[in-house]
């Protein structure tokens, strides 16, 4: 099948099979590998990527659920100012270890933020909720979103 989408700002047409997931497309036909492919079944978040402004777990989206949707990698927020704050604050805070679980964190965070520009602790945790980090634990996880919260409502005034 031949399905056309937005990639990252770019038109699209792909052909590949139906029941290829999101996943394997961006990384394997695409080369995009900052969305990790870990759990596979929807559970971690490291395969995060937005889909028409939402949050989606690449790993449970099917290649012919594509056509016509506007998707958008960690590789796809290089040049957007609320990503880089996401990114600066997680950074100051020393979020990651090893930052496998990072890009999904990231997109969570930058779909949250957009969404809702000033929410709470209790707005993050639910945020982010559907990602697991295997290795830091979440109190600089939280920290550093609780910091790029405050800078996106500082540059909101």
């Amino acid at each position: 099948m031949t399905v056309g989408f937005t990639l990252n700002g770019q038109t699209q047409s792909l052909s590949c099979q139906p029941d290829r997931t999101l996943a394997q497309v961006l990384r394997d036909d695409m080369g995009l590998t900052a969305t990790k492919e870990a759990c596979s079944i929807g559970r971690c978040g490291a395969c995060l990527v937005l889909i028409d402004g939402k949050a989606t777990n690449a790993c449970l989206t099917m290649a012919f659920q594509l056509e016509g949707t506007a998707v958008v990698t960690t590789e796809g927020l290089d040049n957007d100012a609320l990503a880089a704050v996401v990114r600066k604050a997680l950074a100051e805070e020393n979020a990651f270890q090893c930052g496998y679980c990072a890009p999904g964190f990231v997109m969570a965070l930058v779909a949250l933020l957009k969404e809702n520009p000033a929410p709470g602790e209790e707005n993050i945790r639910a945020g982010l909720e559907g990602n697991i980090c295997r290795c830091t634990g979440y109190h600089s996880i939280i920290r550093g979103a609780l910091a790029a919260a405050r800078m996106v409502q500082e540059t909101l005034k």
